[in-house]
């Protein structure tokens, strides 16, 4: 060995030696988030972080520490009282310990109601609803077994046999149908018996239910804010309500019913939507229900975009779909009539191919698009006064990164911490942390870059969709971190997409992503994600890693890994452009020999 080296070893003995002697044993759980829990799952987790050089033992037993110091142990209890005894050893000796103490109770099976009496009522659609005539009710009661059940006096319950999927008796279910001027409907919660015995037992429904004069004039109402949404119905999750899609402002809409904070809309004889009510402003009462011709059409280009408009005398409410194979967005316009006796088409277009429409409802004319290029580019709806309009993106111009405006969006920040990963790092911080080293990336590869936020601030994800709508990027990419219940098996990265037209850009950075040695959590579809929402440009949600998961959350702490991340989403950004400029040529060679 050379001095030179040799002394080096020995600098590097000596700058580490004191390094690990300074460290102290501490242990920091992030689950459980308490001492004392009170659980009924008999598998549960112990998950957090002691220093780099410490070694943790539970009940004695040694544990696995990460070079990061997390830790993630998976404990099972039995019935009752179990309790768990965390040591961290330092390097030199000092110890750290934490009691973590598990209740746990097997969840008891539900049992039949014994005594003569209504247990719960729950009616379908929940809420306090407004109704019409045909609409119909879904009522389920849990009671004393054997007995009677009834709506008011309008309908007879039937108990539900026990089953396999039904293995409790005393469930009686029914449905009602809703008739005009329904004696039942009172703007009242509504009357529910058992009689069993002899005994009767009153109760009502929690919910209250209000009857639409069938010969009241129709209840209209047109969008506001910047972002109206309709929903397909009235499930919810994390997510939100299922979206069909937004509209522009100032569409008006036929009002039919009320659940709650949502009003349905009846878009054509055989769709129906819900709406937020925060974005309906109601209209004065005669004013018609949406519908209209439609007149002349024209479809045309400008320096930057294609556009197809059709006339109007209603802001109509519409919905869109993207379709590959061939590439074409499809459009319905709720409550239009074709009365279109021409298209006009110039030669400036250099998206669209063709132009047409159906009529496959009396009420809903079908705008069909066919585009030139096999890739979808976004494409946005709105109103210029009551002429629809349809802007279609063009695909670039040439290959590579040098001419597009990416947008980088870093998830959470501010009071939105996000997920946390076992050494307590927060999903905000990793998300911003990557999103720099993307953007960086970016630049490089000669791109223009847009960043949502650039240090620890809330951004709400409405405005975010809005000021997008604005700012008008090629593509854009949203930087998450994911989680899970299960910090040791659950791992691995993940792209989404909602427009179908849009997965292209999704499979690309997945692709590139598992060339890490990323273990696959999958590329998921019809993501009800805001940023997903959007049709303007392609655009994806990257949930880059699991932070919950002690080796990811390594991973994605080292800033190399980072930029090596950042990295393989650049090329497949640059796949996905590449593949989308030579189908454009391609396309641009078949039309112009």
């Amino acid at each position: 060995m050379s001095n030179r080296k040799l002394g080096s070893l020995l600098l590097a003995v000596c700058i580490t030696a004191p390094a690990l002697a300074q460290e102290k044993s501490f242990l920091r759980l992030t689950q459980p988030g308490k001492s004392n829990n009170s659980v009924s799952a008999a598998r549960q987790f112990l998950v957090g972080a002691t220093c780099k050089s410490c070694q943790v033992f539970v009940n004695d037993e040694p544990q696995k520490v990460y070079p990061t110091g997390a830790f993630a142990i998976e404990v099972t209890l039995r019935e009752g009282g179990n309790e768990f005894l965390l040591k961290s050893i330092g390097p030199n000796g000092d110890s750290t310990q934490r009691s973590v103490w598990y209740s746990y109770n097997i969840p008891q099976a539900p049992q039949p109601v014994s005594s003569v009496s209504i247990a719960s009522i729950q009616t379908f659609p929940a809420g306090n609803l407004t109704v019409a005539p045909g609409d119909i009710i879904r009522i389920r009661v849990k009671a004393i077994p054997g007995g009677t059940v009834r709506l008011g006096d309008a309908i007879t319950l039937s108990e539900l046999p026990v089953s396999d999927h039904q293995t409790m008796p005393g469930i009686y279910q029914g449905t009602y149908t809703v008739q005009c001027a329904d004696p039942l409907i009172q703007g009242k919660q509504l009357p529910v018996s058992l009689e069993f015995e002899g005994t009767r037992v009153n109760r009502f429904t929690p919910n209250i239910f209000t009857l639409r004069d069938p010969q009241a004039q129709p209840l209209v109402g047109k969008t506001t804010g910047d972002d109206p949404i309709l929903k397909y119905g009235l499930g919810e999750d994390r997510l939100g309500g299922a979206r069909m899609g937004s509209l522009d402002t100032g569409v008006v809409l036929n009002i039919t019913g009320k659940a709650d904070g949502d009003y349905r809309v009846q878009l054509s004889k055989t769709l129906s939507a819900w709406i937020p009510q925060e974005f309906v402003k109601l209209l004065p009462a005669g004013t018609f229900p949406p519908s209209s011709l439609t007149g002349s059409w024209r479809v045309w280009g400008d320096d930057r975009f294609d556009y197809v408009t059709v006339g109007l005398n209603t802001k109509l409410p519409y919905r869109t779909i993207q379709q590959n194979d061939p590439a074409r967005i499809v459009i319905d316009i709720f409550g239009a009539t074709s009365n279109t006796n021409w298209i006009t088409q110039l030669e400036n277009t250099k998206a669209i191919k063709n132009v047409y429409y159906e009529q496959p409802e009396d009420d809903i004319l079908r705008v069909v698009i066919e585009l030139k290029h096999t890739q979808h580019w976004g494409h946005q709806v709105y109103y210029n006064g009551s002429i629809l309009t349809v802007k279609v993106k063009r695909p670039p111009s040439k290959p590579g990164l040098g001419n597009l405006t990416i947008a980088v969006d870093a998830g959470h920040g501010g009071r939105n911490l996000g997920a946390q990963g076992p050494t307590g790092v927060y999903e905000k911080e990793m998300a911003l942390a990557v999103s720099v080293a993307l953007q960086q990336a970016l630049q490089e590869a000669g791109a223009r870059v847009v960043m949502t936020r650039v240090n620890d601030s809330y951004v709400d994800n409405g405005y975010r969709v809005v000021s997008y709508r604005d700012k008008d990027p090629d593509l854009l990419v949203s930087i998450h971190l994911n989680s899970s219940a299960d910090p040791i098996r659950i791992q691995g990265t993940s792209t989404y997409y909602k427009h179908i037209g849009f997965r292209p850009l999704s499979q690309h950075i997945y692709k590139r992503l598992l060339e890490l040695g990323l273990k696959e959590f999958g590329n998921v579809g019809s993501f009800n994600f805001a940023l997903n929402s959007p049709t303007e440009y392609p655009n994806v949600l990257v949930e880059t890693l699991f932070l919950s998961n002690p080796e990811d959350e390594m991973k994605i702490l080292d800033p190399a890994f980072r930029r090596e991340m950042a990295g393989k989403i650049v090329e497949g950004i640059k796949d996905f452009v590449e593949e989308g400029y030579a189908g454009s040529a391609k396309n641009t060679v078949a039309l112009n020999p």
